[in-house]
């Protein structure tokens, strides 16, 4: 389950894809997961896509400075720049301080 605590902050990205290189693509999502969960701060994330290309990760941080740094990382700053050459239409990004958080589950 993942964890949620008040007070936390939540970068929320939603994009459009092109459809383009899905290959590489997939490739290079599944290297930014797993290079946020080992950065200082990181909280988890939640990650729904639509049929036609749309969609939204929300990312967990501790505090403003943890998601900062995130958009500062190297690694993280030239795939930003692959994706808004070749794998995204258009974008927007959000940043949210979480006041409360619920899970439920079965």
């Amino acid at each position: 389950m993942l964890l949620h605590p008040n007070d936390s902050i939540a970068v929320i990205f939603c994009a459009q894809r092109t459809g383009s290189d899905e290959e590489a693509y997939q490739s290079a999502a599944a290297e930014m997961s797993a290079l946020a969960a080992q950065q200082p701060g990181y909280l988890g994330q939640d990650h729904a896509r639509s049929a036609d290309g749309l969609g939204i990760t929300v990312s967990y941080w501790r505090d403003d400075a943890s998601a900062k740094a995130w958009r500062n990382h190297p690694d993280h700053a030239l795939i930003r720049e692959q994706g808004r050459g070749k794998w995204y239409s258009e974008y927007s990004l959000h940043v949210a301080r979480v006041e409360r958080g619920y899970d439920w589950q079965k």
